[in-house]
């Protein structure tokens, strides 16, 4: 099997030229629509889909993004190796606005939203010490230089429920604890990836300091859409670039994201509700 690349990100990072084949697919999941339609091609040779996080034109807030609808269409589309692009504050002076980091850790800080596929009937319990792909993290670095941003590599994410921005203690908080950036939508879209067996990248772009930074207004808005739609031809920059990257048959990934679900399922397989392992096969057979 080829490797298939996943993004999910903003309306910037799907219009991308020279994608053959281009698709808009409607996909339904037991979990609901997905975000929007799925844009399917093929870029230098190598299989694509494109899922906009939030629709297009922006109609979920964080919390109400269907998250588990979102990897579950991906998986079941093919996609091995899904990268996120995500719009982050920075909480360190060295990322500054305009920075590309590519995280290797998360603080989930989330408490509204559902984080699991599993349920009554079939529990699991997968490893999530380490949530990022390395090999998936380090093409996403190259792939990043090669446009010429200033590049990060490793950072950790604070995940905040939102839609508000901070407080400006919470921010101060935050700081104290070692983070480097925050945004709103990196969980539980991470932990779900590792659910599914997928290889998953994070590539947070750095829009604003947060509220902690003595310099630097209270975050609005407009602030964050300006230094996103800077960076938006960056961001094509660096998804274009990962068929070169990462083209090739699918292997077994050495970081073992292909076998999260080995020693994961708790539940006696006398004991499996029915409903749920059908539920779930599409994603999960390889172990049901």
């Amino acid at each position: 099997m080829d490797k298939m690349i996943g993004v999910i990100g903003g309306s910037g990072v799907y219009e991308i030229d020279g994608l053959e084949q281009a698709e808009w697919t409607e996909v339904e999941t037991p979990f609901g629509a997905p975000s929007d339609q799925i844009l399917t091609g093929v870029l230098n040779g190598t299989r694509m889909a494109f899922l906009p996080r939030h629709g297009r034109g922006h109609v979920h807030t964080p919390s109400t993004v269907p998250y588990r609808a979102n990897i579950f269409a991906m998986k079941v589309l093919g996609v091995t190796d899904l990268v996120a692009v995500s719009a982050v504050g920075s909480l360190k002076e060295a990322y500054a606005p305009g920075d590309f980091v590519i995280i290797d850790q998360y603080i989930d800080r989330t408490f509204a939203r559902e984080k699991t596929f599993f349920g009554p009937g079939l529990v699991g319990h997968v490893p999530f010490a380490h949530p990022i792909c390395p090999v998936l993290a380090e093409a996403c670095a190259q792939a990043a230089r090669m446009t010429g941003v200033t590049v990060h590599q490793g950072g950790t994410y604070v995940a905040m429920e939102g839609p508000q921005f901070s407080t400006l203690a919470e921010s101060r908080l935050y700081r104290s604890w070692g983070a480097d950036v925050i945004g709103m939508t990196g969980m539980p879209e991470a932990k779900l990836a590792r659910e599914a067996e997928l290889c998953y990248a994070c590539v947070a772009m750095v829009t604003d300091y947060d509220c902690w930074h003595p310099g630097h207004d209270a975050v609005d808005v407009a602030q964050v859409v300006a230094v996103a739609v800077k960076n938006a031809g960056k961001a094509r920059s660096l998804v274009a670039s990962l068929p070169e990257l990462l083209a090739g048959p699918k292997t077994d990934c050495t970081a073992g994201c292909g076998h999260a679900l080995d020693s994961a399922i708790m539940t006696a397989p006398a004991k499996y509700d029915a409903e749920m392992v059908a539920k779930l096969k599409p994603i999960m057979g390889r172990v049901l």
